[in-house]
């Protein structure tokens, strides 16, 4: 009897796996493959390819870069939003640079190694959050011909903090400044820290192998606008690193370049730039955007630059 049981439960169990690897390894896979030749669906489902002269340039829903092999700016494209999966815009290394609002102090590079010729990358430098904002913030800026000024930036494009020590309130917070340093202001590649003076104390700039990790972060606001000429999307990039849209305020500042490269009025560029805005979706849902890619293209269609 036990035997007999055994096998009931033995061969329920197997038409149970046999009934849903026909439903779920072949029935639902099938299903959704049908469902994506339906007219309309079928673009998306193909990966949203985007061709040019019957050959493929890239994905409506991939971003990527406008760059010579150097990695600066080709002046005739509008330039996608920064990236930070892998070398930029790398499906298979899809992520953010997990940095957040805190992350406002730099470790700094080995003078020693930078003296050797090493790349501040090679020589430890990993930029924070804050002075990747600014640094990208000054680039643009440069190279729209726009201020790129932002608050808690300095004027060198990194992230204007101050380390302070002394005497601490209740509240764990400096009440009479003893020392100050300039964290993101590293001796001697600085010649004059962005401030001079905090609450009567010369601020100082950092000395590489020093520890400030005990004084109170200070980040400075500066005189910069609330309003930076330079927008967010411009300076940040995606969550995914993927995002293939900029604002249409970031794409505006790009006008000028772009009409120059192409030998057109900016009044031209901006014409085909506000067909390819897209509003909201369902009206209210997420921000306008232009597509980098599908702009990108048009203007060469429309005007094309002498090679």
């Amino acid at each position: 009897m036990k035997f007999a049981n055994t096998v009931r439960q033995y061969w329920a169990a197997l038409r149970a796996l046999l009934v849903f690897t026909v439903i779920c390894g072949f029935g639902y896979p099938l299903l959704i493959w049908l469902v994506a030749l339906i007219p309309g669906l079928h673009d998306n489902a193909e990966g949203s390819i985007v061709t040019a002269g019957g050959k493929p340039v890239g994905s409506e829903l991939i971003g990527q870069l406008f760059t010579d092999s150097n990695g600066n700016a080709l002046p005739q494209y509008f330039q996608s939003r920064p990236s930070a999966a892998g070398t930029g815009y790398d499906p298979t290394a899809s992520s953010g640079s997990n940095l957040g609002p805190e992350s406002v102090v730099d470790t700094p590079a080995d003078p020693a190694k930078l003296a050797g010729g090493a790349k501040p990358a090679d020589a430890g430098f990993k930029a924070s959050l804050l002075t990747t904002v600014c640094s990208n913030s000054q680039s643009v800026g440069q190279l729209e011909g726009v201020d790129g000024s932002r608050p808690f930036c300095t004027g060198g494009g990194v992230g204007s903090v101050l380390a302070v020590t002394g005497p601490r309130d209740s509240r764990g917070y400096v009440v009479h400044p003893t020392r100050v340093v300039s964290v993101n202001e590293p001796c001697p590649t600085t010649n004059r820290t962005f401030l001079d003076v905090y609450e009567g104390v010369r601020v100082e700039c950092a000395k590489f192998g020093e520890d400030y990790s005990n004084g109170q972060i200070v980040p400075i606001r500066g005189v910069a606008t609330d309003n930076p000429q330079v927008p967010a999307d411009a300076v940040t990039a995606s969550g995914s690193g993927l995002d293939p849209n900029i604002s249409p305020a970031y794409a505006d500042i790009q006008v000028a370049r772009v009409a120059k490269a192409r030998h057109v009025s900016a009044d031209q560029i901006r014409a085909v730039l506000a067909r390819y805005v897209s509003g909201r979706a369902l009206g209210f849902f997420g921000d306008p955007t232009v597509n980098v890619l599908q702009l990108n293209l048009e203007l060469d269609h429309k005007y094309p630059v002498a090679s």
